[in-house]
Order: C-alpha cells, then sequence, then structure tokens
C-alpha cells in the first residue's frame, strides 16, 4: 500500500528442553518455538554491510561468575530454533554455532561478568532481518532462566540514484515511453511516477513496475511509464524507501538524459532508537540536478541499461 505523496513533499516462566550429550561443549539448547512474549522486546535497525550491538543487559547491578553461565543467542528459521551464538560455562563455546553467523557474532566476557550479554553482530545483510532471542540461565539456580530478551531487526539499504531515459520518439498512437532503473535497496520500494509540469502524481495504470531479487540478496526495480506526447513533456520517477524514511527522484525529458539527480531523505529518522543499539549510519547524499545531452550522455546511459539487462528481471 501506498503511503502517501511523498515524492511531492525480563524472565519468563517456562524453561527449555535440555539434552545433554558426552562429548565435551555440546550442551544444545532445543526449543520448539521462540518464546518472544516471555522476554522483553527491543527493535533495532541497522544498514547492510555495518555493524550493529543488539542489547540483552540485566536489569539490576550485579557481578556474574562466568563458570555459572550459559547464554544464548538465537533466531528460528522455519519454527526452528537456529544459534547464532552462546557461551557454555566450562566448555568450548565454538561448533554449534549456525554457518551464516559464525565469525560474524560475538559475546564481550568482561561485559557478560558485569551483567550485559549483548550480542554484536557485524557486516549486516538482509538475512539478517529476524527476531533475535538473547536467553541466560544460571547453573548454580538449577538452570533457572534470568534473562529473555527479544531483539527484533529492520534491515534497510539505500536504494541507488534513479536513472531515467525515454526509450523512443512518438509512436503511432502517440505515446512516449520512460524507463526508470534503480537498484541494490532493501526493503522492496514504492515507486510513484510525477508531472513535473504540474508536480502531480500519474495515475498507475499508465506504468509497469518490476521488482526483482538479485544475487546480494537487494532489490533491483525497473519501471516503465508510457504517457501522451504532448508539448512539453517533463517526468520523474520517485523511488521511496519507507524503512530509511528516503525519497530518490530522476528527471525525465524527451531527448534529454539525466546525469544528476535528486535525493530527499531524512536519516535522522533512520539513526534514532535505543541508546543500546549502535547500528553504523552513514550520511545520505543530496546530488544536485543536471542534465548532459548528446552522444556522451546516451552512452553512459546504455552502459547503465546494459549492466542491468544482464541480470535476472522475473
Amino acid at each position: 500500500a501506498r503511503s502517501g505523496l511523498p515524492c511531492l513533499e525480563g524472565a519468563g516462566t517456562h524453561g527449555p528442553f535440555w539434552l545433554f550429550l558426552p562429548s565435551p561443549g555440546a550442551l544444545l539448547l532445543l526449543l520448539g518455538t521462540l518464546h518472544a512474549a516471555d522476554g522483553h522486546e527491543q527493535e533495532v535497525r541497522a544498514l547492510v554491510g555495518s555493524d550493529v550491538e543488539l542489547g540483552c543487559v540485566f536489569p539490576e547491578s550485579h557481578t556474574f561468575d562466568l563458570d555459572d553461565l550459559y547464554v544464548y543467542w538465537q533466531i528460528s528459521v522455519m519454527g526452528h530454533p537456529t544459534t547464532v551464538t552462546y557461551y557454555l560455562s566450562g566448555n568450548a563455546s565454538a561448533g554449534l554455532e549456525d554457518n551464516r553467523y559464525r565469525d560474524r557474532a560475538w559475546l564481550s566476557l568482561e561485559s557478560m561478568k558485569r551483567g550485559d550479554f549483548s550480542l554484536h553482530l557485524y557486516n549486516i545483510t538482509p538475512q539478517d532481518e529476524q527476531k533475535f532471542n538473547c536467553l541466560v540461565f544460571r547453573k548454580s539456580l538449577q538452570l533457572k532462566k534470568i534473562l529473555d530478551v527479544v531483539v527484533t531487526m529492520h534491515v534497510a539499504a539505500n536504494y541507488s540514484m534513479p536513472v531515467v531515459s525515454a526509450l523512443s520518439g512518438p509512436s503511432e498512437d502517440k505515446l512516449l515511453t520512460f524507463t526508470c532503473t534503480s537498484v541494490n535497496g532493501y526493503p522492496k520500494p514504492n515507486v510513484y511516477w510525477i508531472n513535473k509540469t504540474d508536480n502531480s502524481m500519474l495515475p498507475e495504470d499508465l506504468q509497469n513496475s518490476t521488482v526483482s531479487l538479485n544475487a546480494r540478496g537487494l532489490y533491483d526495480v525497473v519501471s516503465v511509464l508510457r504517457i501522451r506526447q504532448t508539448p512539453s513533456v517533463n517526468v520523474g520517477c520517485c523511488i521511496e524507501n519507507v524503512l530509511l524514511h528516503q525519497n530518490l527522484t530522476g528527471i525525465g525529458q524527451a531527448g534529454k538524459v539525466p546525469r544528476g539527480l535528486r535525493a530527499e531523505a531524512n536519516p535522522r529518522l533512520w539513526a534514532s532508537g535505543d541508546s543500546e543499539h549502535r547500528p553504523l549510519q552513514g550520511d545520505l547524499a543530496v546530488a544536485s540536478e543536471s542534465w548532459l545531452e548528446g552522444e556522451e550522455g546516451q552512452a553512459a546511459l546504455e552502459g547503465q541499461e546494459q549492466a542491468l539487462s544482464a541480470r535476472s528481471l522475473t
């Protein structure tokens, strides 16, 4: 659903089932589901490629003996618990984590002594958009669960500046065809076409947009607009990333090729959040609008279109 006209302007009670295996460090936590309702729930936002900290802190001032702790960070994959990382007292905590998180997830032993069991996660990917469950148990309390926190991670990536081109002159039915391309964003975008003459939204039935997932797990979008020829044709293609509160607009005119495009964004809305979560943030670039006509501009545009055509857009 469209969001309007953005381009114009504590611890639970039930315990887990435990399975002890004879090999060292092979204590497995098996849960039928992640009991999200049991724990304190938080949210964190992260950009693809950034590093982030997911908070899980014991609410009271306390010093812990690491030999008395079992610490787990888990996600649910198709209804089954999957280990992100963990700490087992007295055993080598290696080998049981999911391959996707090996060498990307880290717990600070010094911080855990002070009751901070936060997860440090590196090089965020779209697949990290999950509910992460932090579970802490004390061995001296018969494996009583003392902390249960659920952190929902929202992942986003900036789309490339949209490139708008007029594919050809008017057809026999006096229709002009414009194509808008933007790549490597997340999540799926909203696409709007704008009549720049009066700054009005163009009807959806004049456009056909295709959004596809590329090899990086990010989205590419190609939108085609067909409108009737008028004495002055000036249209804009807006790519909206709702999660980033970001709008990127490319401008197209018959016979002209855009080189610079305009971006409108509010990065402060993205950066706000719980102080326990500290994603790395980058400024969203704002480019000025300029034009390039003739063979140089057409060659640059054709190069980008050829690169996009090599991708599998379904």
